[in-house]
């Protein structure tokens, strides 16, 4: 009886496990946390390039704070899996926790009294330093980001070369194409035949927006792109859709 109420729990997708969680099923929630450990770990220890400790280091807790919280705000709406959603929450948690710890170790060094020459110049090098690393840490980040969209779109059966073949050529038309997948992500029955199938819903489509099948057909592969980063969590990759109501 117990064997098979444990293997009926065990078929249960990840995401209606979180689904269940956020429903207030808090046996469901402490199993994740504790289950997922190791995952939340081999995140941390990326963004901090050093091996983590789960009894020691401040930087894993704040990830398993992290994960935690991915489990309250996940929705499937966003188009990614859990997984992937949660290791992006984790490391941007760690990332802001590391750069709020060198923010204060330099705030202190500038209150102290500077008893001659070489000190202040010892400042001024922490302050080069921690500029260099938050630089350091955003462009990690767009990196994050490149290679997250990179195996979304895998998903929709697109490479990145072919997006760069197939992005509108003028900047009107590559206008266009994100008003269409504004349009998709908006409306919900096409955004989840999106989400469901990875492609296009043509049919259903053309009378939402004015504009021709053909245009749609040949800006396909940037239309589901722009999609991609509307309905995913990209903070960086939204800048390139600047001027655009999100």
């Amino acid at each position: 009886m117990i064997e098979r109420v444990f293997n009926r729990k065990r078929n249960i997708s990840l995401e209606d496990q979180v689904l269940s969680a956020q429903k207030g099923d808090e046996q469901t929630r402490n199993d994740l946390l504790k289950k997922y450990q190791p995952f939340i770990a081999k995140t941390v220890s990326q963004v901090c390039k050093k091996y983590i400790d789960p009894k020691s280091d401040d930087e894993f807790s704040i990830g398993l704070i992290a994960f935690d919280q991915a489990i309250q705000t996940y929705s499937t709406d966003k188009g990614s899996s859990f997984l992937s959603f949660a290791k992006v929450v984790v490391k941007r948690k760690v990332i802001d926790y590391l750069r709020s710890e060198q923010r204060k170790q330099t705030d202190l060094s500038i209150d102290q009294d500077y008893e001659d020459e070489e000190q202040m110049e010892n400042q001024l090098e922490v302050q080069v330093a921690t500029n260099e690393y938050i630089q350091q840490s955003e462009a990690w980040q767009r990196r994050e980001e490149i290679l997250e969209f990179q195996n979304q779109l895998r998903e929709y059966k697109i490479s990145f070369d072919e997006l760069t073949n197939h992005s509108p050529k003028h900047a009107d038309a590559r206008q266009s194409a994100i008003e269409v997948a504004k349009i998709i992500f908006s409306e919900e029955p096409l955004r989840n035949y999106v989400f469901e199938k990875k492609r296009l819903p043509m049919k259903d489509l053309v009378d939402y927006v004015e504009v021709s099948r053909k245009t749609l057909e040949r800006n396909r592969k940037y239309i589901l792109a722009m999609f991609i980063i509307l309905s995913g969590d990209y903070i960086y990759l939204k800048d390139y859709l600047k001027g655009v109501d999100l």
